[in-house]
């Protein structure tokens, strides 16, 4: 545990120091190509503590999705009604089917003092903050340059030229939603991103507030314990 946290690879109060805490919700969200997929995954690799969120979707499964990894997969129906009954942080209609997030499952994680990543974009994000502000870290993931986000495009050779332009025409609309992140992460190389991202967290798991076992942890150094 030691060697993790002085290489690094993450760092939790509650982990080197027993004082316990609330989790966090962070959201990385960008244009797709400039990253954000890449840098989540790191995350998720080297963070024992930082958990991804799965969303509820009412589309069906499709081969080698599994239940509770990829999705929860719930009926057109049964997803109406979790909306009426208030039990998502965020939801959002996608051509005919629904997606969104679980409160209940966030909120036990934080409860314990894990920390929930958020793969979303700006819509959900701000549906998030109207909902739970205090517990809501973000960060945008900008490219380079217009041209590198064109060029990671095609390099991923997942798309079609039409498919591409398209995503390039949506990418100008979504980096304008910029200012209303917390922080901004420029992705002009992977490893540094990673770094960045990781000291955003870092400061944010120290934030005293988030820090709920702190006043024991004071009051026992005064008794001199």
């Amino acid at each position: 545990m030691k060697d993790q946290v002085m290489s690094g690879t993450y760092f939790d109060p509650s982990q080197t120091h027993g004082i316990s805490r609330r989790g966090l919700m962070l959201v990385l969200s960008s244009p797709s190509g400039a990253g954000k997929s890449s840098i989540s995954r790191r995350l998720l690799e080297e963070d024992d503590n930082l958990h991804l969120s799965v969303s509820a979707t009412s589309r069906k499964r499709r081969p080698g999705e599994v239940e509770g990894v990829d999705y929860s997969f719930v009926s057109t129906e049964d997803f109406q009604l979790m909306v009426n009954q208030n039990k998502f942080l965020e939801y959002a209609k996608v051509f005919d089917n629904y997606y969104g997030t679980p409160r209940a499952q966030v909120e036990e994680k934080m409860s314990q003092g894990k920390d929930v990543l958020f793969d979303i974009d700006w819509q959900g994000t701000q549906q998030l903050k109207a909902r739970a502000r205090d517990d809501l870290v973000s960060v945008f993931i900008l490219p380079p340059s217009i041209g590198e986000l064109e060029n990671r495009l095609n390099k991923r050779g997942q798309d079609t030229p039409e498919v591409v332009a398209g995503r390039m025409s949506k990418a100008a609309d979504e980096m304008s939603h910029y200012p209303e992140y917390d922080y901004i992460v420029v992705n002009i190389d992977l490893e540094a991103s990673v770094r960045q991202v990781k000291s955003i967290l870092m400061a944010e798991r120290l934030k005293r507030d988030r820090q709920t076992g702190l006043t024991g942890f004071v009051k026992s150094l005064r008794d001199g314990h």
